[in-house]
């Protein structure tokens, strides 16, 4: 595969640290370059995630999915002409299932209320 075919991306940390620039190829799937951030994540920054479910990526606005490719997820990068391609990365742990379950036992069933005037 020749280099021109490769995307060049930085991913841009919540701190505002960048991982790369670095080529990949476009059959890259999402949740790989997730391992790589997960890999690559920096040591001193504390609540860094654990898995790659706890890593939201975003390019032009959109959470890619982590079974797709970088092809797939429609990653502009047929326009681009030696560009680097800035994907945000977010740090979003779940809520864990005893959490959830406290906050529905504790909220009252019918929290709605309309006023009509």
């Amino acid at each position: 595969m020749a280099s021109d075919e490769l995307v060049e991306l930085k991913l841009r940390l919540c701190n505002g640290t960048d991982i790369g620039p670095n080529k990949y190829n476009p059959s890259t799937t999402v949740g790989s370059l997730k391992e790589i951030i997960l890999a690559q994540w920096p040591q001193d920054k504390a609540n860094g995630p654990k898995t790659i479910n706890d890593v939201k990526l975003i390019n032009a606005g959109r959470i890619l999915e982590n079974s797709k490719t970088l092809a797939e997820s429609r990653v502009p990068f047929s326009g681009l002409h030696g560009g680097i391609i800035t994907m945000h990365v977010v740090v979003q742990t779940p809520l864990t299932k005893k959490k959830n379950e406290s906050l529905l036992v504790d909220s009252p069933k019918n929290r709605c209320s309309c006023s009509i005037l």
